[in-house]
């Protein structure tokens, strides 16, 4: 069951050392919730989690995380947000526009199979919500707005490769988005039960280096016309 809400509009009443620290820096304070959240979200699930275990691991109390994020819901909603946040903001440090565009997409591709199997909370944190049917994902609009940049990058990587005439048409952003977060997904998701049922071998260092170049090459071959994938792959 959902911790009721306990938000509170004034000022949290914290121990001295706490209160100055709250007011000297906030953003700080904030971001220290924000990781023990994290951290105890992705272990335990958004039920499993306590915010009595989240204070614990902070110098803060549970009034001032109420303070700062309304209630366990807002904490949770905060903590997917800012999630999301990092990942957006790690592919937008690839610069990408340097790169021929097959280059480009193939690099994309691989650094999220990478992302993702370096930021194994991330990946449990959308398992969780997916297991709520996603009923507490941030508003709509504020998702769509942080994760436009994703489908910015990759439009101007396609319509680059359509006018260089490498890339086949009637693609959209959208669908490369999903293309490459399935390939790159279920290297984390599933890793438990496939590792079980079919060994380690996949999972060692050369076997996701391995897994990491096929994405890349599965994604423009499903991308690249047949004769520019010749030149780029097979030549």
């Amino acid at each position: 069951m959902d911790e009721p809400d306990q938000s509170f509009e004034a000022e949290p009443a914290e121990g001295d050392g706490a209160r100055r620290r709250w007011k000297q820096d906030p953003e700080a304070v904030r971001a220290d919730i924000l990781g023990a959240a994290r951290a105890l979200f992705a272990q335990k699930g958004y039920s499993g989690a306590r915010i009595e275990e989240i204070a614990a691991r902070t110098a803060c109390s549970k009034r001032m995380i109420y303070y700062y994020f309304g209630d366990k819901e807002g904490l949770w909603r905060a903590v997917l947000a800012e999630a999301y946040r990092r990942t957006r903001e790690a592919e937008e440090a690839l610069d990408l526009q340097g790169l021929p565009p097959a280059e480009a997409l193939r690099r994309l591709a691989e650094f999220t199979f990478e992302n993702h199997a370096a930021r194994r909370d991330f990946i449990r944190l959308v398992m969780i919500e997916n297991v709520h049917e996603g009923a507490h994902m941030p508003q709509a609009d504020e998702m769509a707005g942080q994760n436009v940049s994703i489908l910015r990058l990759l439009g101007d990587i396609y319509d680059r490769g359509l006018a260089a005439g490498i890339f086949r048409p009637g693609l959209t952003p959208l669908e490369l988005h999903w293309q490459i977060s399935a390939l790159s997904y279920f290297n984390v998701a599933n890793q438990a039960t496939f590792s079980r049922i079919f060994g380690e071998a996949l999972f060692t260092p050369d076997g996701q280096a391995r897994l990491k170049r096929q994405v890349g090459e599965a994604l423009l071959r499903f991308v690249l016309r047949p004769e520019a994938a010749a030149r780029e792959l097979d030549g």
